[in-house]
C-alpha cells in the first residue's frame, strides 16, 4: 500500500458511498485507476467490507467484553463472532478479557439479542457488555 492507498481509505472511512470520481478528483487518479486500486485494496484483504454505520438517533451500540475458555483458540471464536448479525467489528485484546466486540443495533432489544447470541458461541465463558451513551 502506498500513499495514495491510504488517503483512498481514509476517504472512504469517512464516506464508504464517495463516487470513484470523488475519490479521483480528491488523489489526482482518474476513475478508472481509483476502481482498480479499490479493487485491488479488496482482493488484498486491506478493505474488508462496506458498511452502514447506524446513528444514535435511530439506533444503539454497545461494546461486549469477552473471556474465552483456554481450551477454545480465541481466533476461531472471533471467527465465528464476526458473523453474527450486528456485529460491527471484532478485536482480539489483552488484560483481563480476550475479545472486545462492537455492536450496532436499531435498538436495545436488538442489541440483548445479539449478545444473547455471542453467549451461545462454544468457548465463550463469560460476557461484560456496556452500553455507549454518545460517541464523539
Amino acid at each position: 500500500m502506498d500513499e495514495i492507498d491510504h488517503k483512498i481509505i481514509n476517504i472512504l472511512k469517512n464516506d464508504g458511498r464517495a463516487a470513484y470520481v470523488d475519490i479521483g478528483k480528491r488523489t489526482g487518479l482518474s476513475e478508472g485507476a481509483v476502481r482498480k486500486r479499490i479493487s485491488s485494496l479488496i482482493k488484498s484483504g486491506d478493505i474488508k467490507k462496506f458498511t452502514v454505520q447506524v446513528g444514535f438517533k435511530t439506533g444503539a451500540k454497545a461494546i461486549t467484553l469477552l473471556s474465552v475458555n483456554p481450551e477454545y483458540p480465541t481466533s476461531e471464536i472471533s471467527q465465528e463472532l464476526v458473523r453474527i448479525s450486528n456485529v460491527e467489528t471484532v478485536h482480539e485484546i489483552t488484560g483481563q478479557y480476550d475479545i472486545a466486540v462492537m455492536i450496532s443495533a436499531s435498538s436495545i432489544t436488538e442489541v440483548n439479542k445479539c449478545v444473547e447470541e455471542i453467549r451461545r458461541v462454544r468457548g465463550v465463558s463469560n460476557t461484560n457488555t456496556m452500553i455507549i451513551l454518545r460517541e464523539w
